[in-house]
């Protein structure tokens, strides 16, 4: 069994976790959120039709390439509080 030590899940009041609940919920169903992810839907299946091993890797809307996903949600170890929206486009 695998174990992080890093603990991932927030310590909420229940009131509190369903509130976030419903903010995530929220924002994952937006149009914005389902063009990026189809986006990259789109950018995997042709990867994987040309050849490219991407396994194990997330789609980097900001440079149109796979990254690890270590990397791609950790901006590159530059952490994401500079990043903006405007850094962000759906290419394909």
């Amino acid at each position: 069994m695998k174990t992080s030590p890093i603990r991932l899940k927030q310590k909420l009041s229940p009131k509190a976790a369903a509130a976030k609940k419903k903010r995530d919920l929220a924002s994952a169903l937006t149009k914005k959120r389902a063009d990026y992810k189809a986006s990259s839907q789109r950018a995997r299946r042709k990867a994987i039709k040309e050849g490219v091993n991407v396994s194990g890797k997330d789609y980097d809307h900001k440079t149109a390439s796979f990254k690890s996903v270590k990397s791609n949600r950790g901006n590159g170890g530059k952490g994401t509080k500079s990043e903006g929206n405007k850094n962000y486009k759906i290419k394909n």
